[in-house]
């Protein structure tokens, strides 16, 4: 069969570009160690990896709420638990100042020591994570509690709302990490004029216990005792579930943890390659492409003249 010389030319043209092709798609293996570099390489294992990219990424919003949720359900823990402190210390001193060997100038002094106390409390009450306020309900932006009166406080102010912050830790999965102030200091929409208002509200309890100090009244300062006694509890109640957030918080990061190293291994299966084995098909490709360089050269050099 005779074969024009154009048409080995064109042959030999055709079979450089394919060796340069295969030498380059061979290069980019060893260097991305990875076999899947564009959606023609593998078109199947490619929708694959899109889908678990799209899955790791959920997995890593879901890990940060989680790390921000737990962040303020710390906070809250440790407010709470300092609260109890005070709240437990406010106690022990009623007990003491409600004793009949004590006298006027000892209870006026005690005031003062839980007029300290309730503006600690207060301070907690107005805790903080990198600037957004965990006991505002959503208004995560604004202090909740303020005193009516810095000086000479008469009742203390909720400036939040009644719906509590949460952050997504799952499908369809919310928990609350933020709270309605509300619930920390007790009955909203108190009557402060009336002493029997608020029975269970921190900051009345507090002011009331204060008057009754300052005025020598040991009737008030046993009645607050009692009334110390319905905040501990409730307190107390809010420190326990606090803590039992933060233990599902961390029950279900390890179960993302999980999740997203299968995940991983399942992508690092389809896109990676064997190193060693990519490394030998590319000098094999090297030597093919050297190889049609060469003889490609020596035909192409040859013409009649060679032969007359």
């Amino acid at each position: 069969m005779r074969v024009a010389t154009k048409s080995m030319y064109e042959n030999i043209k055709v079979n450089l570009a394919r060796v340069t092709q295969e030498l380059v798609l061979a290069n980019n293996v060893v260097s991305t160690g990875k076999r899947i570099n564009k959606l023609s390489d593998d078109p199947v294992a490619m929708v694959s990896v899109m889908g678990i990219k799209s899955s790791l990424k959920r997995v890593e919003q879901l890990e940060r709420n989680i790390t921000m949720g737990k962040s303020w359900l710390k906070a809250a823990e440790s407010a709470l638990t300092q609260m109890n402190d005070l709240l437990s210390a406010t106690k022990a001193l009623a007990v003491d100042m409600a004793n009949a060997t004590k006298g006027q100038a000892e209870r006026a002094n005690a005031a003062g020591v839980v007029d300290g106390y309730m503006r600690q409390i207060l301070a907690l009450a107005n805790t903080d994570v990198g600037g957004r306020y965990i006991f505002s309900g959503t208004r995560t932006e604004t202090p909740p509690f303020s005193f009516d009166d810095e000086e000479n406080p008469t009742q203390v102010i909720y400036n939040g709302n009644s719906a509590a912050f949460s952050v997504r830790i799952g499908s369809g999965v919310d928990v609350e990490v933020g709270r309605d102030g509300e619930t920390i200091i007790g009955d909203d929409n108190i009557d402060w004029s009336n002493p029997s208002s608020g029975n269970t509200n921190i900051f009345k309890v507090m002011l009331d216990l204060k008057r009754s100090l300052e005025s020598n009244d040991i009737g008030g300062i046993t009645e607050a005792i009692g009334r110390l006694d319905n905040v501990l509890e409730r307190v107390g109640d809010l420190v326990a579930d606090t803590g039992t957030k933060i233990i599902r918080m961390d029950t279900k990061e390890g179960i993302l943890k999980e999740l997203e190293l299968a995940q991983l291994e399942r992508r690092s299966k389809l896109e990676d390659v064997d190193i060693a084995e990519a490394v030998m098909d590319l000098k094999a490709k090297e030597t093919a492409y050297q190889a049609a360089l060469s003889s490609s050269a020596k035909v192409m050099r040859l013409s009649l003249v060679n032969f007359l």
